[in-house]
């Protein structure tokens, strides 16, 4: 972990947060807070309480499953034709030997996942951040990456699910792994939690994108 992460606490690295609407994003990130505190945080540590863990592992690699189709378009449209063939076999093997990827024998073959996004696709091309934004229930985002989240909808396979109890399901359970997945983080938490969080989403953000951080110093 890098330095400016260390010291989120104390609001260093501004010259790469870049956060000039920081009033109205801690509006949002109160509300966002309190819907999660008597929603989602309660309902996930539930899930993670009851559920077997290997259980919990398969419903994370069944959601990651879904995500490659979202890799696979992401990956071509940056021209890394390699990764966009992993994305493809990955999806095929874990679909079918993975038992609709509840199992992730893919990785087990060596086919490493590439997770991509529309944001990253943008920044592969030299579209700047843009300001740092938090989105009302999405969270921590850029203007960038919350644009792009318009064409990451439409590389999903659940729009195109013309069962809308199956669609409503995949969703619900895509909302609650990745809450899940989020109560282990918390405790890593200090100080100020809106300049940790949005230092540190920044920072894997600018590691996606260049393969190292920046540090202010």
């Amino acid at each position: 972990m890098s330095v400016c992460l260390s010291f989120a606490v104390f609001g260093s690295c501004w010259a790469q947060t870049n956060d000039p609407w920081q009033g109205f994003n801690r509006g949002v990130y109160k509300f966002n807070d309190t819907v999660d505190r008597y929603t989602l945080k309660p309902i996930a540590k539930g899930y993670q309480k009851i559920t077997p863990k290997f259980v919990q592992t398969g419903v994370s690699n069944m959601v990651d499953n879904l995500g490659e189709v979202r890799n696979f378009g992401n990956n071509v449209l940056q021209l890394k034709l390699h990764d966009a063939g992993v994305d493809l076999a990955r999806f095929g093997f874990n679909s079918t030997f993975g038992l609709l990827g509840f199992f992730d024998v893919g990785s087990k073959m060596g086919l490493q996942r590439n997770e991509q996004d529309f944001g990253l696709t943008l920044a592969h091309w030299g579209v700047p951040s843009g300001p740092y934004l938090v989105l009302p229930f999405f969270g921590p985002s850029t203007v960038r990456d919350a644009t792009g989240r318009v064409p990451d909808f439409f590389m999903e396979i659940t729009p195109y699910i013309n069962d809308r109890g199956v669609e409503y399901s995949i969703w619900g359970t895509e909302i609650l792994d990745t809450r899940a997945r989020l109560l282990s983080l918390e405790e890593m938490i200090v100080g100020d939690p809106y300049i940790f969080i949005r230092n540190a989403y920044l920072e894997t953000r600018e590691y996606k994108v260049k393969g190292y951080v920046e540090d202010d110093f």
